[in-house]
């Protein structure tokens, strides 16, 4: 399994969303999918599970694929606004991330098809980018705006802050910084 990073800035979020689209020509389904998944920061096998039922309430409550854990997530204003974007465009769909094609209607997109076309995207902006990016990356900006990493460990449903350091890209280079930003 290649590993993948975080995005570390808004700028290389909105150019990996303005990418999706262009290389969908013009399909929204990636890149809502991308910021959505930034809404929530879910394993994508639980992201393509949520259906418009689940979505349009608000909150979305599920368990965990991986850990068997039930997560209770409130949506905020964007992932809410997708979701409205998305229903108005597909209102006979069931998933909010559902197939387009005849032959698997019905269903909600592979976790394959979205790997394909996030590495796509990161093949052309030099990022190694995949499906778990969007939970790293959430991560790694809410680090950067001051979120403790306690707080980032209970969003991402870690069992500690060592997994979560590690999770989100903390680089010995990041860590040596501190060393001359906090002369004391």
């Amino acid at each position: 399994m290649q590993l993948v990073e975080a995005v570390k800035t808004q700028a290389e979020v909105q150019q990996i969303t303005h990418k999706l689209t262009l290389n969908a020509r013009g399909n929204t389904l990636y890149a809502d999918l991308w910021n959505f998944g930034l809404q929530v920061a879910l394993r994508i096998t639980d992201l393509l599970t949520i259906t418009y039922e689940e979505a349009l309430s608000g909150r979305v409550v599920l368990k965990e694929g991986k850990t068997g854990k039930t997560r209770s997530i409130e949506l905020n204003s964007k992932a809410q606004e997708i979701v409205k974007a998305r229903r108005a465009a597909h209102p006979h769909h069931t998933y909010l991330f559902e197939v387009e094609s005849n032959r698997a209607s019905g269903k909600p997109v592979s976790r394959v098809a979205v790997a394909v076309a996030f590495k796509a995207v990161g093949d052309e902006l030099g990022i190694s980018l995949g499906t778990h990016s969007m939970r790293k990356t959430r991560g790694w900006l809410m680090h950067s705006a001051g979120v403790s990493i306690e707080k980032i460990c209970r969003v991402l449903n870690h069992s500690s802050p060592a997994i979560t350091m590690a999770y989100i890209g903390l680089t010995q280079a990041e860590i040596d910084a501190t060393y001359h930003e906090f002369v004391i």
